[in-house]
């Protein structure tokens, strides 16, 4: 294609640049998009001809039912980086021909779809982009389509959340769920998502299961279990749990996982007791707590307890007997290897990932359903993936001041 301007058109658009420099920007982008289309037309004029075995005009005479041409139709299509294009594409008499040029039913190009599908799992809401989108891509998206584009994904994630796990020996599993708002039949509701992570005998984390479902429910965790094993899971590989005290999931994960022991999370549990002790005290009683949670062996532990009985008992007794009765799990982390301690004591790991499932969906403040959920979860826990293989359970940092932050937010 050969653009000629002349000399006449070329004064008028300087004149034109010199009263709005930024218009030149504007009138080169419509002149593009005007040649594109036209330079697709010019396709598939060729490929109407090709099909069709003659050239315009062209007429055969040993054909017992001829076909020919019959004008065209205005289709508009957007393309990466340049914009939506106005298209002329050409018809047959008999309706047979289809254009390879132009996807079937697509308003779009592919390579923009998985624009806006990553746009969305990465932070942007449908109606954002529906609202920036002509900027963007030179035309307004309903956030319709944009919910559409992001079914792409469905099949792969589907496969993710289902993949076989007879290749993975996992010997740690982190244990906890998250709850959403999310549109349930035209009605809003509270959906809880259950989530595992699985800890490799190498230390690389893995995300194991994203599954929606009660998390106060033993039953529903059982179910959880069981799917893990029948993907292939080995169960006899497992050797802790790490957990919130949900009710009867200690008990569930204990007769799926025979070989296993419990940790329970001990910002949890400080949380529990510290729930039951007045604001006056909760610095002191925060300072003993990380004295027997970070003695350097369970009997040291276990006389700080026994300290802790001794000169609070009277005082909070309700917050010694909540201690007390989860103590024995809370210190399990110590038969464990000692460079691994200071990682599995709590569900830190899993509460991360969460905060990061938290960030994502706040923007929508409504997830449209469970698939769309599940299509962002999956987005995020890939992401948390590639961090966590070079930061493997066993090279972190000691002395973890989650205590500090806790009595702070207690006080508040």
């Amino acid at each position: 294609m050969n653009l000629e301007i002349s000399l006449a058109e070329m004064k008028e658009i300087l004149n034109e640049i010199k009263k709005k420099p930024e218009g030149i920007f504007k009138m080169m982008r419509e002149d593009i998009k005007e040649s594109v289309g036209e330079y697709l037309s010019s396709i598939m004029k060729i490929e109407l001809s090709d099909f069709l075995k003659r050239e315009p005009y062209e007429r055969k005479e040993d054909e017992s039912e001829p076909n020919y041409r019959n004008g065209y139709y205005n289709r508009n299509f957007t393309l990466k980086k340049i914009g939506e294009v106005s298209i002329n594409v050409p018809r047959d008499r008999n309706g047979s021909f289809q254009t390879k040029v132009l996807p079937r039913s697509k308003r779009y190009e592919k390579e923009l779809e998985t624009d806006i599908c990553l746009m969305y799992l990465t932070g942007t809401s449908t109606r954002t982009l529906s609202m920036i989108s002509d900027r963007l891509i030179g035309r307004r998206l309903s956030h319709t389509e944009v919910s559409n584009a992001s079914k792409e994904l469905i099949e792969g994630v589907e496969r993710w959340r289902n993949r076989d796990l007879g290749e993975e020996k996992i010997k740690y599993l982190i244990i906890d769920g998250v709850c959403f708002s999310m549109r349930v039949k035209g009605s809003i509701e509270k959906v809880s998502v259950l989530v595992v992570i699985g800890v490799t005998d190498k230390g690389q984390r893995l995300v194991l299961a994203i599954q929606s479902g009660d998390k106060e429910s033993a039953s529903t965790w059982r179910e959880l279990f069981k799917d893990l094993k029948k993907r292939g899971l080995d169960s006899q590989n497992v050797t802790l749990g790490i957990m919130d005290g949900l009710p009867g999931l200690e008990k569930v994960f204990k007769e799926e996982f025979s070989n296993a022991k419990v940790q329970r999370c001990q910002v949890h549990v400080a949380r529990n007791v510290l729930a039951k002790v007045p604001k006056k005290l909760k610095k002191e009683v925060a300072d003993d707590l990380r004295s027997i949670f970070y003695a350097s062996s369970k009997e040291k532990s276990l006389s700080f307890f026994s300290n802790f009985k001794s000169k609070w008992e009277k005082e909070i007794p309700s917050a010694v007997k909540c201690l007390e009765n989860s103590l024995e799990s809370c210190l399990t982390f110590q038969s464990f290897p000692e460079e691994e301690q200071i990682s599995i004591r709590t569900t830190n790991i899993i509460e991360r990932l969460n905060k990061e499932f938290k960030r994502r969906t706040k923007p929508m403040e409504i997830v449209a359903g469970e698939q769309s959920c599940y299509n962002i979860l999956v987005f995020i826990a890939l992401k948390m993936e590639l961090y966590w293989k070079s930061n493997p359970i066993g090279r972190v940092q000691k002395n973890l001041p989650f205590y500090k932050s806790l009595m702070e937010k207690g006080e508040e």
